[in-house]
């Protein structure tokens, strides 16, 4: 898939409707969007008017994905597109997305090989500020090895990211990674290419969370080949429903650990 580097910014606004220009190195287009009723209008006539057009959904979801308060006049990004991207193959949360010696594709799950798979998962209790995660791994024969850590993070999403990092750090090789975590699966295949083109920053305008963690994961997935699939939080699925409970187990005791020195 080609990369497409560009930049956008906003030139004008009255009320919902802003007015913008995204450009390359070679042509300038205009466009009006109404953050409201998500009106767009991709105006001109030139090569990169036709990009932006064949690859609307993406430039949609940018525009979408934009908080209310960074539209303003002045506000600039640079950002990139994927030309021909499977958008709704990559948003399809049964198929699997893969990382294989650097580059991101996606299957149907009818496709996936037969791997070593690792369950992870994350639990934090936000009025104490204890958090922790687990990680189980089954093996060709169906046996099954835990482990239950406690993290430093204060939220669920980057103590989620922190499992599976984890788990790619304890097993080599070929692996099928399955989470629960949207953020961990909208990272490696939606955001990360474009954060990393962008100097790592966000559709906002502001830096990506987690920056260390991300680029950790990513030298992780360089030499080898790693399927990531995804999996409902708490919806009597096996593996993930015992990962959930060692996650649990291993926060709680945290907590009581803390609570007993705690002077009433």
């Amino acid at each position: 898939m080609l990369i497409k580097q560009l930049q956008l910014k906003i030139v004008d606004g009255k009320g919902s409707l802003y007015s913008l220009i995204i450009w390359d190195e070679k042509n300038r287009v205009d466009l009006f969007f109404d953050i409201e009723t998500k009106v767009l209008n991709i105006m001109g006539n030139n090569d990169l008017q036709q990009f932006l057009l064949s690859n609307e959904y993406q430039l949609r979801k940018l525009l979408h994905n934009k908080r209310a308060d960074s539209y303003y006049v002045g506000f600039q990004l640079k950002f990139s597109m994927l030309d021909g991207k499977d958008i709704a193959a990559f948003n399809n949360r049964d198929n699997i997305v893969v990382k294989d010696h650097g580059s991101i594709s996606v299957i149907i799950k009818e496709e996936k090989k037969e791997l070593i798979e690792v369950y992870t998962d994350a639990s934090y209790d936000e009025k104490l500020q204890k958090g922790a995660y687990s990680i189980l791994k089954k093996d060709l024969d169906g046996n099954y090895e835990e482990h239950q850590l406690s993290s430093e993070y204060k939220d669920s999403a980057s103590i989620e990211l922190q499992a599976v990092i984890k788990a790619l750090e304890l097993y080599c090789g070929d692996l099928r990674i399955v989470t629960d975590s949207q953020y961990v699966r909208k990272g490696i295949s939606e955001w990360m290419v474009h954060w990393k083109l962008n100097d790592w920053c966000t559709a906002n305008g502001t830096k990506a969370k987690n920056i260390d963690m991300w680029l950790r994961l990513e030298q992780l997935c360089e030499d080898r080949y790693v399927e990531f699939g995804y999996v409902k939080a708490h919806n009597d699925h096996f593996e993930n429903e015992y990962c959930d409970l060692l996650a649990r187990k291993k926060r709680e005791s945290m907590n009581c650990e803390q609570l007993k020195n705690f002077v009433f």
